[in-house]
């Protein structure tokens, strides 16, 4: 089963964008992100609306 949420640095590493590139895009409001406490997330299905296709694999660059 997939997690719901990325963290801003995975959806970064799916993005081919530097962590920090990742935090400002999210900053922006460019990348879909939601803050929890101190923490930033990415929702998947966000993401995937974005992408307009379903992100593969439990991790960034790990297979399925």
């Amino acid at each position: 089963m997939h997690r719901q949420t990325l963290t801003v640095e995975e959806a970064g590493r799916l993005l081919g964008i530097s962590r920090n590139s990742a935090y400002e895009a999210a900053r922006r409001g460019e990348l879909p992100a939601i803050r929890i406490g101190k923490r930033l997330i990415v929702p998947r299905a966000a993401l995937e609306k974005l992408l307009g296709a379903p992100i593969d694999g439990e991790r960034p660059g790990e297979a399925a």
